[in-house]
């Protein structure tokens, strides 16, 4: 039986798409080159340049080739396609984003919340900032992705107030808050789930497709990724570690989370760890340094142990504000040589906002994704 030839219809869409894409990779082409990039003839390109100029979606910068030869055009994709939005929810407040179609931070916004952060002072700082993002970026909004410093719930991405949280107190809903906002979907998840992808992408293609990111900061949390994937669990909650029992200095089972309250690691009134008084002990030599090291270092190894049967990750990835610190490295690493299933143990490479990073790599393919379904359907 003879396969179906595709359609001039299919051919035509599909031969924008290329066009499209050319532009995204590239910002400016004449048709020439993108013939040239795509494999497309000349005429076929011209057609498909035409189509896209008319609906809105290409336009002639107004610069020329320059030269012996035919003069070309150039054209670029048009200033007002639309922007995404990466918003960050984090005990030091609210960032918002604006992510153009190349990737570009066109706009960035921040609004500061108090502590303990309230589910109403947080929508507000959320709200205010993404629309001053959105005024400052060309065009509307097409999507938003949030990355969010508590349990995110996997159904709705509400946030979600388990016991001793550190972060905001109550739950919120980013999705009701920024849908008068934003024309398109708003994702929503954990920021130790994006700072995972964000080391993920950072990474050689194929290097780590099977991990446990550790975040050791004023919170504590785990992302699971096997065959390159974040596992979230049914509800969205897997990785949640503070309470995953461990042993405590004095050799008893408790809370991971209470550790640090026995340590004194923890902020005033507060289940967050004291970060400054944590850095303070592990970077300065001495008895109290060695005792909260050794300490620390048992207490991580259980929940390690826990995650390692439970997941069987290629290997470890230690982030945070201080998970990565030499020292804290070093006690763990010894600390791991000790257990029955020994897993290799690397430091995070991505480090500037990582978990913003990963939200950045989701909302630029969610917002081509958007421009490319809105080509025209040709008649």
């Amino acid at each position: 039986m003879t396969p179906a030839k595709p359609s001039l219809e299919l051919l035509r869409s599909l031969t924008d798409e290329h066009v499209l894409r050319a532009l995204i990779d590239q910002g400016r082409l004449t048709r020439a080159e993108i013939a040239a990039r795509t494999g497309i003839s000349k005429p076929t390109v011209g057609e498909s340049v035409r189509r896209l100029t008319e609906a809105g979606l290409l336009r002639d910068t107004g610069e020329r080739t320059t030269g012996r030869g035919r003069i070309g055009t150039y054209y670029a994709l048009a200033g007002d396609l639309g922007v995404a939005l990466v918003l960050g929810i984090a005990p030091e407040g609210v960032v918002a984003e604006a992510v153009d179609v190349h990737g570009r931070v066109v706009a960035r916004e921040a609004e500061a919340v108090g502590r303990p952060a309230q589910p109403d002072q947080v929508a507000r700082a959320l709200r205010a900032a993404a629309r001053r993002a959105v005024d400052g970026g060309p065009g509307p909004a097409r999507s938003a992705v949030v990355s969010a410093a508590d349990p995110v719930d996997r159904g709705s991405g509400r946030l979600v107030h388990l016991p001793d949280a550190p972060f905001l107190v109550g739950e919120l809903s980013p999705v009701e808050v920024l849908a008068p906002l934003v024309a398109g979907p708003v994702t929503v998840d954990n920021d130790v789930n994006w700072a995972a992808r964000a080391e993920r992408a950072a990474a050689a293609p194929g290097e780590l497709e099977d991990f446990a990111y550790l975040y050791l900061g004023e919170g504590l949390g785990c992302a699971v990724v096997a065959d390159g994937e974040v596992r979230r669990g049914h509800g969205g909650l897997a990785g949640e570690i503070a309470h995953v029992l461990t042993r405590s200095p004095d050799g008893r089972a408790v809370a991971f989370t209470e550790v640090f309250a026995e340590l004194q690691l923890r902020r005033p009134d507060s289940t967050a760890v004291d970060v400054d008084a944590l850095l303070g002990v592990v970077d300065a030599p001495g008895d109290r340094q060695g005792r909260v090291l050794a300490a620390l270092a048992e207490a991580i190894c259980g929940v390690l142990g826990a995650v390692v049967a439970l997941t069987d990750p290629r290997l470890i990835v230690l982030g945070g504000t201080w998970g990565p610190r030499p020292a804290v490295v070093r006690a763990v690493s010894e600390a791991l040589a000790h257990q029955p299933r020994g897993v290799p143990l690397q430091v995070a490479r991505a480090t500037a906002e990582p978990s913003l990073a990963g939200a950045r790599h989701r909302a630029l393919d969610d917002l081509r994704t958007s421009i490319l379904a809105s080509r025209p359907v040709p008649a």
